[in-house]
């Protein structure tokens, strides 16, 4: 790689005005024009191709061919540090190593969520810092001195996030003794210039945490954890990796505590059915939306399929009722490099945030969620003091016990005529009678139910229960009508690799799974495609294992193995008991001493 003493200002200056836009995400031709105009770098198109040439002599640039084009070339920029001279490269192994460290020392004594605000604030610093030294070396180009480039940077029009000099991560190091007090002023003064980030840094209280002296050492050690490596150019896609992967490591304390996470493999099963198309734009809402998870992964599959062009037709939204979680989640949204998001705070059957301009409940292409599952406390009475409770609940009230198909309805009634639903839930909605019977007949008879699956059991943390997913779809074309797919996934999983006790969809099983949906057929013992008169004459009872019942997988024995391990037991039985009889006769029972 070319360092930045042995270019030309001519291709330096070219980089940065890619860069400055692009980053290292991938862009086309036409997408590099566009900028260096922007930019006044060039003033037609016929400039372009030497620039680019140039950029690839100089190892500034790497490309493919367009997979739609093939007389065209898809190109990315190598990371700005390197171009710098001052980079490093960070894997996602190498991250997670660190956070694993970070774990490992505050184990159960601490807040998991400490670790997340560190990495998010370790980022942010990370990035301010080489987005002002690009900015000093633009503005020294352009004429300014040293000292006036060095000031004119630091201001916040120049930076992602506008962080005061005094609080980036390594001023807050300098100073141990007053590091909690120097935390809490740097995220009062970063959510005053920033007020997207108000609503995180508010519910983090650091002289709260520090009152005990041993957390107060703690955070200093955390601190050390993460200043090992530089976070600047660590791509979004690893950051955002890292920061799940935490989440899934804390997963099974948070269960015991009673906090609901939806394994990562479940959620991509989800959204891999759901298969969120952009066309002229997407909107996607998750009411329940926890940390993000579910959003965040139908981002990453539009961007997969469609590209960055294809996300910026992506707009988040989510509503959780715990304020820490919802503060985890918008944390979430910016360490993946998503803008495009609007998470609410509030109890979304009763209060809930999102709504048209017209003040009626807003309509989504898509919602997916996990909702809490047979939630208590939502009665009729309760639920007709609800907002919009007419328009939401139109198909009827549940017990008290149980807000499975109360969830249902705020989803259909936030999606657009021909949007899609997609929702992780227990089992027992699918059968129980009464008003939940009542309901889903209903829903039943409005031809919105699309397909039924029967998850594998033990894949959640806090529950053994199989679980299902009910996708609903409100606009189904004419050869799915009337029908529903029922498919028994339940034996479709593999053993959690670091988890005993747990089992895991894996990607070949989603694979498999989405297959089936997309064709919409019947399949042995796995799926079936069932006429919605059936489902009545079975009194709309949805139970998957009603209209397919898959056959267990039979476990192979090892004759040999399983003879020999017998032999061996009996061999120590033997043992034991010659130990024991041995023991006996030297205190004076059994043996010949007895007699």
């Amino acid at each position: 790689m070319n360092k930045e003493n042995d270019l030309t200002p001519w291709v330096r200056n070219k980089y940065l005005a890619l860069w400055s836009e692009l980053k290292d995400s991938e862009f086309t031709f036409e997408e590099g024009v566009r900028v260096l105009k922007e930019k006044k770098e060039i003033s037609d198109e016929s400039a372009a191709n030497e620039i680019f040439s140039e950029l690839r002599d100089c190892n500034l640039v790497e490309t493919r061919r367009d997979p739609h084009d093939g007389r065209k070339s898809i190109y990315k920029l190598k990371p700005i540090m390197e171009f710098l001279g001052g980079g490093e490269n960070l894997s996602r192994d190498e991250l997670i190593r660190i956070l694993k460290k970070a774990a490992d020392l505050i184990r159960t004594r601490v807040n998991y969520e400490f670790i997340l605000l560190l990495l998010f604030l370790k980022r942010i610093s990370d990035r301010w810092e080489i987005e002002y030294e690009t900015n000093v070396k633009e503005f020294t180009e352009k004429g300014l001195s040293e000292e006036e480039a060095r000031e004119e940077a630091k201001e916040g029009v120049f930076h992602e996030f506008d962080i005061p000099e005094e609080y980036l991560w390594d001023n807050l190091r300098k100073d141990v003794e007053n590091l909690p007090m120097k935390l809490e002023n740097a995220m009062k003064k970063i959510a005053e210039r920033e007020p997207d980030l108000k609503p995180v840094f508010e519910r983090f209280d650091f002289l709260q945490f520090a009152r005990n002296r041993e957390n107060t050492e703690i955070l200093r050690q955390l601190m050390e954890v993460f200043s090992e490596r530089k976070l600047y150019h660590v791509s979004p896609d690893i950051l955002g990796d890292a920061y799940e992967w935490i989440l899934s490591y804390f997963a099974p304390q948070k269960a015991k505590e009673g906090e609901v996470y939806t394994p990562r493999e479940v959620i991509n099963l989800l959204v891999e059915l759901i298969d969120p198309a952009v066309d002229g734009g997407i909107e996607i809402y998750d009411p329940a939306c926890g940390s993000g998870g579910m959003l965040i992964c139908a981002y990453n599959h539009i961007k997969k399929k469609f590209g960055e062009e294809g996300v910026k037709k992506v707009f988040l939204c989510g509503q959780e009722v715990n304020p820490l979680t919802a503060a985890l989640c918008k944390m979430n949204m910016f360490i993946h490099d998503i803008r495009d998001h609007r998470i609410e705070i509030g109890d979304t059957l009763m209060w809930p945030k999102l709504k048209d301009e017209d003040g009626k409940i807003k309509r989504f292409d898509v919602v997916i969620f996990n909702p809490p599952w047979n939630q208590d406390g939502y009665e009729e009475e309760k639920l007709k003091k609800a907002e919009a409770w007419q328009e939401r609940f139109s198909y009827g009230f549940t017990p008290s016990q149980s807000a499975d198909w109360v969830w249902v309805q705020h989803a259909l009634a936030s999606t657009k005529q021909s949007g899609k639903v997609g929702l992780v839930i227990d089992n027992g909605c699918l059968f129980r009678g009464g008003k939940e019977k009542n309901v889903r007949a209903k829903i039943l008879d409005a031809d919105l139910v699309d397909c039924v699956i029967l998850l594998p059991e033990k894949l959640f943390y806090n529950t053994g229960a199989p679980g299902g997913i009910i996708l609903f779809n409100k606009g189904k074309p004419p050869e799915r009508r009337r029908k529903v797919l029922f498919i028994n996934a339940s034996q479709e999983y593999e053993k959690h690799p670091e988890v005993r006790k747990l089992n895991r969809i894996g990607s070949q099983h989603i694979e498999k799974i989405a297959k089936i949906y997309r064709e919409f057929r019947d399949v042995k013992d796995i799926a079936r495609v069932v006429p919605l008169e059936e489902i009545k004459n079975n009194d709309y009872n949805l139970n998957v294992t009603l209209y397919v019942f898959a056959e267990e997988k039979a476990e192979e024995i090892d004759i040999q193995r399983e003879w020999r391990e017998l032999n061996e037991v009996e061999q120590e039985i033997v043992d034991v008991e010659k130990k024991i009889e041995e023991y006996l006769r030297v205190i004076g029972y059994g043996g010949e001493d007895e007699k």
